[in-house]
């Protein structure tokens, strides 16, 4: 009988692929499923790792970062790109700390700064130009957002967006909470603007992968 293929079979097809972490990163991943914290996950994780390394990134600005999940596949790839820096962004003193504590065990700590503060406007604050900024905060605060990101990031920089998908909710045309009119805009911002070549890859709940033109 041939298997039928569906989001769910593909997710984890998609998931045996990606090499087997450290035990650490381990760990953050066991801590997720327990608490139902969300987190990228490997996948998502080990993409945007591969595109951090593709564009040799040594400047990288999160939005929204929590224990510091995402943050360690972006420094493994700048430390590898040989040293930088990447911005650790959260409200959360305690998410911070636990960041610190992972991210020092994990070989990190000397590539990264910690911001416990609102995202954009820490990003008004310390404006780069940046190689790649992932940005994961509240959605209905994207469209906002795009303004600060673009004069933050150089060009030729990548912009990594998550939760493009909302768990299929963007489908749903009837929906026209926050949550989901934000990520529509952001979509259409930079779908109609010639600064941007973009497209949404349904990893995990999707992540629009943004290059910047000018």
């Amino acid at each position: 009988m041939t298997n039928r293929l569906t989001f769910e079979t593909a997710q984890n097809y998609l998931d045996q692929q990606v090499d087997e972490r450290s035990e650490e990163m381990m760990i953050m991943e066991d801590y997720a499923r327990s608490t139902k914290f969300p987190i990228i996950g490997p996948v998502a994780g080990n993409f945007c790792y591969q595109i951090a390394r593709m564009i040799g990134a040594t400047s990288v600005f999160e939005m929204g970062s929590g224990y510091g999940y995402s943050t360690a596949w972006f420094a493994r790839a700048v430390q590898e790109n040989g040293g930088g820096v990447v911005h650790h962004v959260v409200w959360d003193v305690e998410l911070s700390n636990k960041a610190r504590l992972h991210l020092e065990r994990l070989g990190y700590d000397d590539i990264l700064k910690y911001h416990v503060s609102e995202a954009v406007e820490t990003l008004e604050n310390n404006q780069g130009p940046y190689d790649l900024i992932f940005n994961d905060i509240e959605k209905d605060a994207y469209p906002s957002s795009l303004e600060v990101i673009e004069r933050s990031l150089k060009p030729g920089g990548v912009l990594i967006v998550d939760n493009m998908l909302l768990g299929g909710r963007i489908l749903d045309q009837n929906d026209e909470s926050s949550t989901v009119m934000g990520v529509r805009e952001l979509t259409a911002q930079i779908n109609a603007s010639d600064r941007w070549i973009m497209s949404i890859v349904p990893i995990r709940d999707g992540l629009l992968l943004a290059y910047r033109v000018s």
